[in-house]
């Protein structure tokens, strides 16, 4: 069984593989439902240090802001620095996510 290609799919905002379910989770059986709980704890032990890199980013870029006198550019970057932020509470969101098998 594959299952990182069969139930999951890889999130390019993100950098990691989200689950991508077709079913009801209740409808898997018992044997898929462990596989795809096995498969998403080792994507969920990744969120972690996906933050920290992205919390690094954010930073650097705060570096930048505080240094640049040209509004235009200081709007750029108070975008990016947003778009990060939203992609660090995105992945919080996924790693509180934990289906039971059932």
């Amino acid at each position: 069984m594959n299952t990182i290609n069969e139930y999951f799919k890889y999130d390019s905002r993100l950098h990691i593989h989200i689950p991508h379910l077709l079913e009801d989770w209740q409808a898997y059986s018992l044997r898929i439902q462990e596989a795809i709980l096995l498969e998403w704890e080792k994507i969920r032990g990744t969120i972690p240090d996906r933050i920290s890199e992205i919390e690094d980013g954010i930073e650097e870029l705060q570096t930048l802001l505080g240094q640049e006198e040209n509004f235009d550019e200081s709007c750029r970057l108070n975008g990016e620095i947003s778009e990060r932020a939203s992609r660090i509470n995105d992945l919080w969101l996924w790693y509180r996510t934990t289906p039971e098998i059932q």
